[in-house]
């Protein structure tokens, strides 16, 4: 038997946990952290607020309360990008 080719994941993106380390996120059963120091937007905000997040196209998450745009490429190397907004 031969299975058919694997379609696009139904699991939406989802903030997994918040410590006061920072946030992980999951998607596509990738699992991915976000330091307080690399992301510094997220340590004072309300819970609600950064659960509150969609993947408007695969790779790219967004907080529309926060108006945070991130991709798996900032969240996985954020050394990259040394640019940041301030918290």
């Amino acid at each position: 038997m031969i299975s058919s080719e694997l379609g696009t994941s139904t699991s939406p993106v989802e903030v997994t946990h918040i410590s006061n380390h920072g946030v992980w996120l999951l998607a596509c059963d990738h699992e991915f952290f976000m330091s307080y120091e690399d992301f510094p937007w997220f340590k004072e905000t309300p819970v609600g607020r950064i659960l509150n997040v969609t993947e408007p196209t695969p790779g790219h998450y967004y907080w529309p309360e926060l108006d945070v745009d991130l991709t798996e490429e900032i969240i996985s190397h954020p050394e990259r990008f040394p640019l940041k907004a301030r918290g």
